[in-house]
């Protein structure tokens, strides 16, 4: 199925490429989500007409994900995690607690954001987190966990 995208989404293109997907992907995650319309004489001369006003919504899109990713970079949290003895956590610390510390910091994200691929974190130490704000902006987060005395 052919598509146009409407802004850039990962390593398929960016805004205005005509791009050949899988259906489903088109039908129940591009269209949904605004990311693309299908590729269509009138789509295209509707998309013809709207590219100035779409490049112009994507380059604030990046510029507010810049500022938010200068902001993340002034974060230090720390956080108290019920451990034992060796360090090693009861539990673990996964995005969706990452998210809400950084929320409250004053960092609006949202927990897809926080990538963690080694997975959650289950031992006391300092880690820096990535945080992805945009398709070309990636933020760090720096958290210090530490054992409750």
């Amino acid at each position: 199925m052919e598509v146009i995208l409407l802004e850039k989404v990962g390593k398929m293109g960016v805004l205005g490429d005509t791009v050949n997907v899988k259906s489903g992907y088109a039908r129940n995650y591009l269209i949904p989500t605004g990311k693309a319309v299908l590729a269509t004489s009138d789509n295209t001369k509707f998309f013809e007409e709207r590219r100035a006003e779409l490049e112009k919504a994507e380059a604030e899109k990046l510029a507010v994900a810049q500022e938010r990713a200068d902001q993340l970079a002034e974060v230090e949290l720390t956080v108290t995690a019920n451990a034992g003895d060796e360090g090693k956590l009861f539990g673990s610390i996964g995005p969706r607690d990452v998210a809400d510390l950084v929320s409250a910091a004053g960092v609006e994200i949202e927990k897809s954001q926080v990538k963690m691929p080694e997975g959650p974190i289950r031992a006391v130490g300092e880690y820096n987190i990535a945080v992805q704000l945009h398709s070309d902006v990636t933020g760090s987060v720096h958290l210090i966990v530490v054992a409750e005395a």
